[in-house]
């Protein structure tokens, strides 16, 4: 431990979760409770403080036998939950197949698939937002096009219809040659952040408006006024990044190439251009590597030497917590959480 912060705690996972997956944080009153998603498929809620859990749905998402990994990455369950605790989706990263789960029906509002095009290459593009008191999720239909649709009727709110590009000659109007990657929604719950990838490889995270989405412009997410490229990267997507606070990201890797990459954050301001039209970069700093996180002031980067907390406006290291490489951050309570072989190690900030 340095920089005056307290001791990783460690806690045994209750045997009646059995073994686990993956976990999600959620709002429980003053409360950091967690949804876990058991080995079997069992949604759980959890409280870690206390002990106490019980089952709230079951996953019914397929396997994906025939998955072919992309440089190594292999399909995995990943659990997803709206921040009241009300919906959880499970999906398959790398992979097709997922599903919208409203735990307090107890009943399946949403199948999801993708429609394949190099799925293997990313996370399946998935988040949780709000539009006029509603809890909607944004998700990958294809690997080009996100849709929202209503998380408690499965509606959708984006209809579109885009014909195919012809072989030859320019693409019909909004065509995006763009592979939507992991999604991130801004603190304030306007913005959306996508880690995608253009051909020939290169990672083009990009930012735009959700409530222009849907209320205004169902061509936002392709070509709308809001969106903006945040920086441009060989070879290189489906590395940490985060929303800092509700216009400023972090991004790590430093350069502009995969082969050429040191480990660090770019830190950007989304709601300005520089004269390429992309995000102005305010700081670049060497150290931060792993799963990024923010509590709106601070970066903590989850590398595998321990939690890091840096300054994302001097780059300065302000301390670091060892015994802990968190890969789940529960905004609201201030909780790190590492999942480990029948423990989850925590860390309260």
């Amino acid at each position: 431990m340095t920089g005056g912060y307290d001791v990783v705690r460690e806690v045994a996972v209750p045997s009646g979760l059995g073994v686990l997956v993956d976990l999600a944080p959620v709002h429980d009153g003053e409360r950091p409770a967690w949804l876990a998603l058991g080995e079997d498929g069992t949604i759980s809620r959890w409280d870690v403080a206390t002990g106490r859990h019980e089952a709230v749905a079951t996953t019914t998402v397929p396997e994906e036998p025939d998955h072919d990994p992309f440089n190594g990455r292999q399909l995995r369950r990943h659990l997803h939950a709206s921040q009241d605790g009300r919906f959880a989706a499970v999906v398959n990263d790398y992979g097709r197949f997922g599903e919208v789960l409203d735990l307090r029906a107890g009943e399946i509002t949403l199948d999801l698939e993708n429609d394949g095009g190099h799925q293997e290459t990313v996370p399946f593009s998935l988040a949780f937002g709000q539009s006029r008191g509603r809890c909607v999720v944004i998700h990958r239909t294809e690997w080009n096009r996100l849709d929202v649709s209503d998380a408690r009727t499965g509606s959708l709110l984006t209809e579109r219809s885009l014909p195919e590009p012809p072989e030859q000659g320019p693409s019909p109007e909004h065509h995006l040659d763009y592979f939507h990657g992991a999604l991130y929604v801004s603190p304030d719950g306007k913005r959306i952040l996508d880690d995608g990838w253009v051909w020939h490889p290169i990672g083009f995270p990009s930012v735009w408006n959700l409530d222009r989405w849907i209320e205004d412009n169902v061509w936002e997410s392709e070509d709308g006024p809001s969106r903006l490229d945040v920086c441009d990267r060989a070879y290189y997507w489906n590395h940490a990044m985060t929303w800092i606070d509700s216009g400023r990201i972090a991004v790590e890797g430093l350069g502009d190439d995969d082969e050429e990459m040191l480990p660090g954050a770019r830190i950007f301001d989304t709601t300005r251009t520089d004269e390429h039209g992309m995000a102005v970069e305010l700081l670049a700093f060497e150290g931060p590597v792993g799963p990024f996180f923010s509590d709106g002031t601070r970066l903590f980067s989850g590398g595998a030497s321990g939690l890091s907390i840096w300054d994302p406006e001097q780059g300065e290291l302000l301390g670091t917590v060892p015994g802990i490489s968190p890969t789940r951050h529960h905004a609201s309570a201030g909780q790190f959480l590492e999942l480990a072989e029948g423990v989850v190690r925590l860390w309260d900030a």
